[in-house]
């Protein structure tokens, strides 16, 4: 979870505060940007154009906005993480196998983040894709790796990122969102029905290693495709050993 710089760099703080607001938007002008933001427009100019220097942002007429440059260092860094190298084809053949989305997330700060995503012939789409960040409480993918945390850390997130609701069926209660994990590790597989997205169902399985939890699998598809009955048995267990055959492949790999 984030943490409060000692000695904040204002500049810093600014300069980011315009990428995230490029990326939000999509591209902006200098004026959109002074409106929103609480900067200058000459200062708005002067951040712009030391990122468009190095590459960060492009501008096209009287619009700004950020290059891939951003994707080539988020691919660099994605592409260091064990569970992505070895989980990726995996959770291609997952979402094959099912016809569903098949996603795989780890947790940073708090949140989850979506490091792959998989779309087999009746996946739906959704609201989220790579680099995406998710809360954990809310999603069978989410909970997966919360179950598999200490009891610390877990209340740690709560009290950070609180349990918002987003459906009727959201989980805003620490005690029974505890109480949820226990059953989870208990069945070795999370889901939600409806918990995050209305009309959507989702079962994830941990990956764990050495009782270390180092993100989890997940597919997601509409209530309606399973009826009041959920996930069978046999889509259950596909998911829990893609997620186990991933923790052996990291687990016995060269160094």
């Amino acid at each position: 979870m984030s943490e409060k710089a000692n000695h904040p760099v204002r500049t810093t703080a600014k300069t980011l505060a315009i990428v995230e607001e490029l990326d939000e938007t999509g591209g902006a002008r200098i004026h959109e940007l002074t409106s929103r933001l609480d900067m200058s427009k000459s200062g708005i100019h002067n951040h712009l154009s030391t990122l468009r220097e190095h590459g960060y942002v492009l501008k096209e007429g009287n619009e700004y906005r950020l290059s891939l440059q951003f994707l080539s260092i988020g691919g660099s860094l994605r592409s260091r993480i064990p569970i992505y190298r070895f989980g990726r084809t995996k959770v291609a053949q997952l979402a094959d196998d099912t016809g569903l989305l098949a996603n795989l997330l780890i947790e940073e700060g708090g949140r989850g983040v979506y490091l792959y995503q998989s779309r087999g012939n009746y996946a739906v789409n959704l609201d989220t894709h790579v680099g995406y960040r998710i809360r954990l409480h809310n999603i069978g993918i989410g909970k997966a790796i919360l179950a598999h945390l200490h009891e610390e850390r877990v209340d740690e997130i709560v009290e950070t990122w609180g349990l918002p609701e987003a459906t009727e069926n959201t989980i805003t209660d620490p005690d029974a969102l505890k109480e949820e994990l226990a059953a989870i590790r208990e069945r070795g597989y999370a889901t939600d029905y409806e918990e995050r997205t209305r009309g959507l169902t989702c079962i994830g399985a941990p990956v764990l290693l050495d009782d270390e939890v180092l993100g989890a699998i997940s597919i997601s598809a509409p209530t309606k495709r399973f009826g009041k009955e959920g996930f069978d048995e046999e889509l259950i267990a596909e998911v829990e050993s893609t997620a186990h055959e991933l923790a052996l492949d990291i687990k016995y790999s060269s160094p």
